[in-house]
């Protein structure tokens, strides 16, 4: 799971693991963010009971951020005992809860490590896109290029997924409709900049999109459950060379 803070990561992580379980697949939780307070869902490996950030702020006098900076670092070097938790766990599927924010985990050396550092048969990035803050032509773009970024930095597949749908409906079929067709992100754009600018920003997004979204946006709403089948299909297709899930 990847996503700027806010977009749904937790949420999803508990959606996803509800809906092998219902079809009586074996699936799992890791959370790998040890600054979280609450979950929606149970992690049976969960790094807070390894790292504490309270700890790491009182014994090396850091503030939350500067804690939760070295948190990541400490949990890169604790892969092989977090790959001995997963693999004890003898499940077919892992979903990955990372850190809110995105940055520390992403664009630090630590995060990419830890995304080589387990081991899988198969391995892909779901990069989640806040349907209320991509709302905007020159928010979405941002959000595009953030999937871009952590993409190049993780260099695994990725699919990225449009969430909370249920709180934007309208929104969300404006840009549904941006991700498919670069002429229609381009007329939206094309009421907030001009010339240069226009310019600019147009050739970006056609560029980013062929770089992120090789396959298509997938909207989802892990509080309806809509748009989940369809992208758990996507999981399968990429993580399993095609195999079909059945609804």
């Amino acid at each position: 799971m990847a996503g700027t803070a806010g977009s749904g990561k937790s949420q999803l992580t508990a959606s996803i693991l509800a809906w092998y379980r219902d079809r009586s697949i074996s699936a799992a939780a890791l959370n790998l963010d040890p600054g979280v307070q609450s979950l929606p869902y149970q992690p049976e490996v969960d790094i807070r009971d390894t790292i504490d950030i309270a700890s790491i702020m009182d014994s090396y006098s850091l503030g939350p951020n500067g804690a939760l900076i070295l948190a990541t670092d400490l949990i890169a070097s604790r892969i092989p005992q977090i790959q001995d938790d997963v693999d004890s766990l003898n499940v077919e599927h892992i979903i990955v809860d990372t850190p809110g924010q995105m940055e520390l985990f992403a664009f630090r050396e630590s995060g990419p490590f830890i995304a080589r550092g387990l081991e899988a048969d198969s391995k892909l990035t779901l990069f989640l896109i806040d349907s209320l803050v991509a709302s905007s032509p020159a928010n979405f773009l941002s959000l595009v290029m953030f999937a871009a970024a952590v993409k190049l930095r993780m260099n695994l597949p990725q699919i990225p997924v449009l969430s909370k749908t249920d709180l934007a409906p309208k929104g969300v079929r404006e840009v549904v409709r941006w991700s498919k067709e670069s002429s229609s992100f381009e007329e939206a754009l094309s009421k907030l900049k001009s010339g240069e600018e226009y310019s600019l920003f147009s050739r970006l997004y056609r560029s980013l999109k062929e770089l992120s979204f090789s396959v298509d946006l997938y909207p989802v709403s892990s509080f309806t459950g809509e748009g989940l089948l369809a992208l758990m299909g996507e999981i399968s297709r990429i993580a399993k060379a095609g195999e079909e899930l059945e609804d």
